[in-house]
């Protein structure tokens, strides 16, 4: 009798075991037929918490590529969230051909395009320029901005009626001090100390007067700088300005120049002394060109005869920078004969530079206007007569034109009497703060 009982029991037992066997198997089918594609956007929506960032590329790669990032921008009644979409300008683009892609009407995208244009001149679009979409959840654009610059911006608006406003970011401005020494070279070690690119390079524009970097920089050479820079706020960019003292030490002999606002309205670099940093007129006033014709007596490669070539021939691509050789004032811009478009810069009572066959003019560059030494003035061509892209370069003295290549360079302005004890002033003023900032 017991063993029975013990029998039933232990079949009891084996019952209730397969019942909750059964259970969890049931349960376990239950789960795993949850929808595939729910699953997928729950696991997007863990995604989307940790990196809300997502590159499309186009199939084409010449087409731009698109920076989609989610963000929570509210329109101006507070109660809808937009995407933003990053468009980089490529070549051959135009703000027309952009606003195409997305859902605007033909008259739409004419509205806008009119109304942008009262402010921004759109043939001024560059490539690898900026511009970002404000997309809500209806794929509708409703906002675009244009950056133009590091710390300007183009907000248009898009609702019943088109609003387009230039927008300056707001800026914090700094100034910051930097010493180190060189183990390599100038450029390197200037990356290593962590000096901004655009500071570098205007630290090697300015001392290229005074230095061969290939030559005179030699390890243990000491460098010091003081500059100015915007914080851009709003986008976290830098905007680097001037350089305020900058000093090379080689082998204990220091060269040093401070920034000072001269009478003339010219912002320049003087050592102690007053002396400028620069030479008043450049040799060669554009880089990495080669000469093609010098100065002197040559057959003229159009005409055939023999004639005095009164300038030097340097031959540069098209579009290749062109520098004003001095400060000085612009006083003639244009069409002139056989020179092609030309500019001529007035220095002194003596001194004129002439810059023959360019392609075009700065932006800005016009007559009477004032420019300084080392800024673009133009662009390389072939207009006029010219039988390829070069720039004739003449430097006319007392209404002459001389070599350019054999001109003995007067020294730069020095500064006198009244204008030299406000610079003293000044620079002392610069120094102390640069020491400063050095060692607070």
């Amino acid at each position: 009798m017991i063993i029975k009982s013990k029998i039933s029991l232990f079949f009891l037992l084996i019952i209730i075991g397969y019942y909750f066997l059964y259970l969890e198997y049931q349960n376990m089918i239950i789960i795993n037929n949850v929808n595939p594609i729910i699953q997928l956007e729950t696991e997007q929506n863990k995604n989307d918490k940790i990196d809300n960032k997502i590159i499309i590329t186009k199939e084409n790669p010449n087409e731009n590529i698109e920076e989609i990032t989610n963000i929570d921008i509210k329109n101006d009644s507070g109660d809808e969230k937009y995407n933003k979409i990053e468009v980089i300008v490529s070549k051959g683009q135009t703000f027309f051909s952009i606003l195409n892609k997305y859902n605007f009407t033909n008259q739409k995208i004419f509205e806008i395009v009119n109304k942008v244009e009262k402010i921004f001149n759109l043939n001024n679009l560059k490539v690898d320029q900026k511009i970002i979409f404000f997309q809500n959840t209806l794929q509708d654009i409703k906002k675009i901005q244009i950056i133009i610059s590091v710390d300007q911006i183009l907000d248009i608006k898009i609702e019943d009626d088109i609003i387009v406003k230039k927008k300056q970011l707001a800026k914090a401005y700094y100034q910051e001090s930097k010493k180190f020494t060189i183990l390599n070279s100038l450029y390197a070690d200037g990356i290593n100390n962590k000096l901004p690119k655009d500071i570098l390079i205007k630290l090697i524009k300015l001392f290229s007067f005074d230095l061969d970097f290939q030559r005179d920089i030699r390890s243990g050479t000491i460098v010091s700088v003081s500059y100015d820079y915007n914080h851009i706020i709003e986008n976290n960019n830098y905007q680097y300005k001037d350089i305020n003292y900058a000093m090379i030490s080689i082998n204990g002999k220091e060269i040093e120049y401070f920034k000072f606002l001269t009478d003339e309205g010219y912002v320049d670099y003087f050592n102690r002394e007053g002396k400028n940093v620069k030479k008043s007129i450049l040799k060669t006033p554009l880089d990495g060109a080669r000469i093609s014709s010098n100065y002197g007596m040559r057959k003229h490669p159009i005409s055939g005869f023999n004639k005095m070539h009164k300038g030097v021939d340097f031959a540069a691509p098209k579009g290749t920078p062109v520098y004003a050789g001095g400060n000085g004032v612009i006083e003639y811009v244009g069409n002139n004969g056989g020179y092609g478009k030309y500019i001529r810069i007035r220095h002194n009572n003596e001194y004129k530079t002439a810059y023959a066959h360019l392609s075009g003019y700065k932006k800005g560059i016009s007559k009477g206007i004032r420019v300084n030494q080392g800024e673009v003035i133009g662009y390389v061509g072939s207009t006029g007569k010219s039988t390829g892209p070069h720039l004739h370069y003449e430097i006319i003295f007392q209404n002459k034109q001389i070599n350019p290549l054999k001109l003995n360079l007067p020294s730069g302005k020095i500064l006198e009497g009244n204008e030299l004890k406000k610079f003293i002033t000044e620079y002392k003023k610069i120094y102390a703060n640069h020491l400063n900032l050095l060692y607070e």
